[in-house]
């Protein structure tokens, strides 16, 4: 069976590095995970008003006001079935800004039937949504854009207006000379312009999963059925 990735690239998805192949082929049905480890160069923020902004996020695990320079951090993508049947994926960052002090970017992503994307969910409830574009590039690497954002609470729905949301653009590659992975994330606002970013490198394992299951702190609190 494919990987929700590769059921949205499609016969792009061999385009990838092999070990991009490997990375976003995490899936139940391929029965391992993948864990990295790394170092972001750097991570930063926009100008003085997004502070609140990014602390407000922080309460969800969503965007956090902390930047700093050789910033380690741990990403883990395990795949799972949902409560609501569907495969899984999460993304939980977890960056070590000062010693002792932990921040973390929780995402939860599964295919959309109805549009033929990676949906991804962002934080600990799953409040907000985005659609996810996909492009492989000349060199084997992936580049992520995100689409307009929704959010979900209760019986309430709506689309957020591009005035009020941060676009994010991430590109991920492998060097095969260093046999490491990079990333480099830009989020924008279209409107108010830079909210935040940061680059690194990381290294991963992929672990088979085992009969203990996936760890319950890398899945959301409350899940969302509404894609």
């Amino acid at each position: 069976m494919s990987s929700i990735f590769e059921k949205a690239l499609g016969p792009e998805f061999q385009r990838l590095h092999p070990m991009l192949q490997r990375r976003f082929g995490v899936d139940v049905d391929a029965g391992y995970a993948c864990i990295g480890r790394g170092r972001f160069s750097q991570v930063r923020r926009g100008a003085w008003w997004t502070v609140p902004f990014l602390r407000l996020g922080a309460f969800r695990n969503l965007l956090f006001p902390d930047q700093g320079d050789d910033i380690p951090f741990i990403i883990e993508n395990y795949p799972y079935i949902d409560s609501f049947g569907r495969k899984t994926v999460s993304f939980v960052r977890t960056l070590e800004v000062r010693p002792g002090k932990f921040r973390r970017f929780d995402a939860t992503m599964i295919y959309g039937e109805r549009t033929g994307k990676v949906i991804d969910y962002l934080g600990t409830h799953q409040h907000l949504a985005t659609d996810l574009d996909l492009e492989v590039l000349a060199d084997g690497s992936l580049h992520l854009t995100s689409d307009a954002q929704r959010f979900y609470e209760g019986r309430a729905g709506f689309t957020f207006p591009p005035a009020f949301t941060g676009k994010a653009d991430l590109y991920e590659n492998y060097d095969s000379e260093r046999e490491v992975f990079t990333i480099r994330l830009e989020v924008r606002n279209p409107r108010y312009g830079f909210l935040f970013g940061y680059r690194g490198e990381f290294n991963c394992e992929f672990p088979k999963l085992t009969a203990a299951g996936v760890p319950a702190s890398v899945k959301p609190l409350r899940e969302e059925v509404r894609e």
